[in-house]
């Protein structure tokens, strides 16, 4: 079960993508897990065949619990060979606590399609041999199988099924699983204003250079393909990151650990409530339309619970902006083991004084709260002033 949070300490496994048998490669979604926060797609960590399943549906287990064992291809064709196998995550200790079960999981079949998926096949009377999946490898997934049940049975029965599931995935209530969500977060909150010494910086940017290309360039965008403020400044704080690196990674056991890539997090809030930081990866390198439609999707994905594992864990820093809220800045609180946070206001019509003469000019309150175990004011201010200068240039986004 791997870590999907510096807060977590368990998940429940929901779902299986794959079953012994199949060939898995590194990054396949290969499971649903569901956290305090989001039901959210676990990826495999390596190459292989899956020789056992270790942990069933429905079954919550501590970080760090085998969930599956992985082996060669002549290892899957030997299974009494079982040192050739290894584990999808480390063993855990000998003193880690017994998985609660929480469901019973269903029975294998030869048809391939997920746990959940039979047993709301079994409640819809729905054929499995019958239905495309659109899973992994072509699995029937819980979807798959409401879509092909008949209109008239669909909303009672898959309702039904629906609520059973809830029972293994979800709190009680939806007022439950905010309360969840909520505790999650304060606990993160919590030791990043315990063990972090943070510092704030900020300032207020002009944006009509950059409301001036927008507005011009969206002229000659589709409507499905115009670029929104935001994905303006993603790229500024991305490509600033790369000048002032010493924000971009995270504070582990004692040193700071550089970011492999800069995976910048969009804090998106949920309709149940609470937020979550998804990483958009190597926002640095992507254009603007890839941006874009990268963020569209992450909103979407988060929203709906079908966010990565790679997603939720990767961020390297993360941005929040609250300016279609009226906040005019926002000072926020690092999450926990990133360095930084960044914070946007709305873009407002302000007052702006500039070579001795005043009008008025879109401006956008930038805020950055930082590790002082890692960087300093000077490196910070450094790294506001970047994102600034790149906004004045915004055709070079």
């Amino acid at each position: 079960m791997p870590r999907l949070g510096a807060d977590m300490e368990a998940g429940t496994l929901l779902e299986w993508h794959v079953k012994p048998g199949d060939r898995v490669r590194r990054g396949d979604l290969v499971a649903l897990v569901d956290t305090d926060k989001a039901a959210i797609e676990i990826e495999c960590f390596e190459d292989g065949v899956v020789q056992e399943i270790l942990v069933p549906p429905g079954t919550k287990v501590p970080v760090g619990t085998p969930l599956a064992r992985l082996g060669t291809a002549a290892a899957a064709a030997a299974p009494q060979q079982p040192a050739a196998a290894t584990a999808l995550v480390p063993p855990p200790p000998s003193s880690q606590p017994t998985p609660e079960r929480v469901a019973p999981a269903p029975a294998a079949g030869r048809v391939h399609a997920s746990p959940l998926a039979r047993r709301a096949a079994a409640e819809l009377g729905v054929d499995l041999a019958q239905i495309h999946g659109h899973g992994p490898d072509g699995a029937i997934l819980l979807a798959d199988v409401e879509g092909a049940a008949s209109p008239a049975a669909a909303p009672r029965e898959a309702a039904a099924a629906r609520a059973e599931v809830s029972i293994v995935s979800r709190p009680a209530t939806d007022a439950d699983r905010a309360a969840a969500m909520r505790s999650a977060i304060a606990a993160a909150m919590t030791r990043s204003n315990r063990e972090i010494p943070h510092y704030y910086l900020g300032t207020s940017i002009d944006f009509s250079r950059a409301q001036r290309w927008l507005d011009a360039e969206n002229a000659q965008r589709p409507v499905t393909e115009r670029l929104l403020p935001a994905v303006l400044l993603l790229k500024a704080v991305a490509l600033a990151l790369r000048e002032v690196p010493e924000l971009n990674g995270f504070f582990r056991d004692g040193a700071f650990l550089p970011g492999e890539g800069i995976h910048v997090g969009v804090a998106i809030s949920l309709r149940q409530g609470g937020l979550v930081a998804p990483a958009l990866h190597d926002a640095d390198r992507q254009s603007l339309g890839d941006l874009m439609r990268a963020l569209a999707d992450l909103v979407r994905r988060a929203r709906s619970g079908g966010l990565r594992g790679s997603e939720v864990t990767d961020a390297s820093i993360t941005v929040t902006n609250l300016g279609d809220q009226g906040v005019e800045s926002v000072f926020g609180v690092i999450y926990p083991p990133q360095v930084a946070l960044v914070g946007f206001g709305r873009v407002s019509e302000r007052a702006w004084a500039e070579n001795g003469l005043v009008d008025a000019r879109p401006v956008v309150g930038a805020s950055l709260a930082a590790d002082h175990r890692t960087s300093d004011g000077h490196r910070g201010a450094r790294f506001l002033s970047a994102v600034d200068r790149l906004l004045q240039n915004p055709e070079e986004l």
